[in-house]
């Protein structure tokens, strides 16, 4: 038996990386997959593999994201589970942020996962049951410098998740999950050359860059009946590197500098 079995979830931001990730192991776990992402043909690729559902979906249309909840769940035979994944990064000084790129950065990581849980909610209350994992950052838990917009909408997100778990427990657990750095494609350019890994390996007591699919095992735990008395929480999964060090807030400056002019 799978940890997941006769669910149905939902992995927004499905299409690459840590929302792959895990849309595979709900799979391999049991579930039957929606996968959603703005990416359509990266989205029908990740289903097609699993034999999910794949819906093109722009997190923060709020309409949009309502429409293709109830589509997904109509799909699958309904929804058990939502993984609000869906993300976008940056990194530069506040000060060079324009007014775009911070609507852009707080829309899709706060606002999308506020539409994901506001879609959900309903049909996982009418069912008695549901697990909601919405992805945070350690930005959102300590300073970073480059980040203030994603680090502001990750602290919301944090804010969100625990509201939620107050709102709709004991039916609904809501948590969210805080990665350190991860090795996808968004990060390649960063591990694949030993004078930018290493800096990163150093600042993290674990002395390795994390992997999409240790934090495709923690969301899928939290999905699962086993993490049947665990909600409002928010895991921190980083090696270790929010723990105070100055290694860490060096490699983040010097991140922003070669970032920078």
């Amino acid at each position: 038996m799978g940890m997941l079995d006769g669910q149905q979830v939902i992995v927004t931001g499905g299409a690459s990386g840590i929302g792959a990730a895990t849309a595979r192991l709900f799979a391999v776990e049991g579930a039957t997959v929606a996968v959603f992402d703005i990416d359509a043909e990266g989205a029908a690729g990740v289903a097609d593999e699993i034999g999910g559902h794949a819906f093109q979906v722009n997190v923060a249309d709020t309409d949009q994201v309502e429409g293709r909840v109830h589509q997904a769940a109509e799909a699958m035979g309904g929804l058990t589970g939502l993984f609000n994944n869906a993300g976008v990064g940056n990194l530069k000084s506040l000060h060079r942020y324009s007014e775009k790129e911070w609507d852009l950065l707080i829309n899709v990581n706060l606002k999308g996962t506020f539409n994901g849980i506001r879609a959900a909610v309903p049909i996982m209350l009418a069912a008695g049951r549901g697990s909601i994992v919405n992805m945070a950052s350690v930005s959102g838990v300590r300073p970073t410098r480059g980040e203030a917009p994603y680090s502001a909408a990750k602290a919301g997100v944090i804010a969100l998740t625990q509201s939620a778990a107050l709102e709709y427990g004991p039916s609904i657990r809501v948590n969210c999950v805080s990665p350190g750095f991860i090795h996808t494609a968004l990060t390649d350019f960063a591990v694949q050359t030993d004078q930018h890994r290493a800096p990163i390996e150093a600042a993290t007591p674990l002395g390795r860059v994390g992997q999409a699919d240790e934090i495709a095992a923690l969301v899928t735990f939290l999905c699962s009946d086993q993490a049947s008395y665990v909600t409002g929480q928010n895991i921190v999964i980083d090696g270790g590197s929010v723990l105070p060090s100055a290694t860490s807030e060096e490699l983040f400056a010097s991140m922003l500098a070669m970032l920078e002019p």
